[in-house]
């Protein structure tokens, strides 16, 4: 079997494979099919200072090749995280990475703060968010924006910090740049692309929210792309995902660059996709000789 451990701001992951954040919940649900342990880690649903609810049904359709989602952030709060779902998760055999989120800089430094004294592995900063201070433009849509949330959470925690991007920007690559410098210990990408499905017999949006974010094998183009601008951009590590529903894609997108890879929509409709995963990687790897995962990061050979 090949060697499937990697690192990512010094933290070992026994595999690669990661849940996203939003499809996989705290594990508890996904743990009556197979053991936790079998993941490198696990991304955790999007968590912020008080309580959501999520916005109003409908919230999930369909699309080719993919789904739209607008649920809204629904969490139960930091504080019921770490009482209830952090000390759980951190008696299994992988890498806990607490993705945070608020409404504005300030509201996610304290996430980050009272994340802080606890044993979480990692934070994972979702700056998709609308800035209420700035107008709701989504943090991430500028360097300036994302680089003074980073800064803020940076202020507050010694936790390894991911930045998880939008893919809904001019250049990634330049936001990337921006988060690096104000303090970010790794970045992962691409969160969902913004979309719109429209009910043609009541001509109402099918989200209640009109918009939501798309994911699956439809924007696994994208993220390759984008995972390889931003790898060759910056030096810290990259985490990539955004429609992995193989080994295959996953190994093609640390190809292009990433340390660790994320899958989220696959599980909606194969519960053991991040284990399937997982298997087929070590397949490739053996049918092709490579002795480590490893020897596989950032090897794609542009055409010039």
């Amino acid at each position: 079997m090949a060697d499937l451990s990697v690192k990512v701001c010094g933290v070992d992951f026994k595999n690669p494979i990661i849940p996203a954040s939003g499809v996989f919940g705290y594990g508890r649900e996904y743990e009556e099919l197979f053991p936790l342990d079998k993941l490198g880690g696990i991304a955790t649903k999007g968590t912020t200072l008080h309580l959501r609810t999520g916005n109003l049904a409908p919230r999930i359709a369909e699309t080719p090749s993919g789904m739209l989602n607008s649920v809204g952030l629904q969490n139960p709060g930091i504080d019921h995280f770490i009482e209830t779902e952090l000390p759980y998760l951190l008696t299994k055999d992988l890498v806990v990475l607490a993705n945070i989120a608020g409404s504005t800089p300030e509201e996610c430094a304290q996430v980050a703060e009272k994340l802080e004294a606890t044993d979480v592995h990692m934070i994972e900063l979702n700056i998709s968010c609308p800035n209420v201070k700035q107008g709701g433009a989504a943090f991430g849509t500028s360097c300036e924006m994302a680089a003074e949330v980073t800064r803020q959470v940076r202020k507050v925690t010694t936790k390894p910090l991911v930045v998880k991007l939008s893919p809904n920007v001019t250049s990634i690559a330049d936001i990337a740049k921006s988060v690096e410098a104000a303090g970010a210990d790794a970045v992962s990408l691409i969160n969902t692309l913004l979309g719109m499905r429209i009910d043609i017999n009541t001509g109402r949006p099918i989200l209640r929210n009109n918009v939501g974010g798309m994911s699956g094998p439809a924007v696994f183009p994208i993220a390759v792309r984008m995972v390889w601008q931003v790898a060759n951009a910056v030096k810290i590590p990259v985490i990539g995902m955004g429609g992995v529903s193989s080994g295959r894609d996953a190994i093609e997108l640390m190809m292009a660059g990433a340390s660790a890879v994320q899958v989220g929509a696959a599980i909606f409709t194969d519960p053991y996709a991040p284990v399937r995963i997982v298997e087929e990687m070590n397949e490739f790897l053996d049918s092709k000789g490579i002795a480590s995962v490893r020897d596989i990061i950032g090897t794609v050979k542009p055409w010039t």
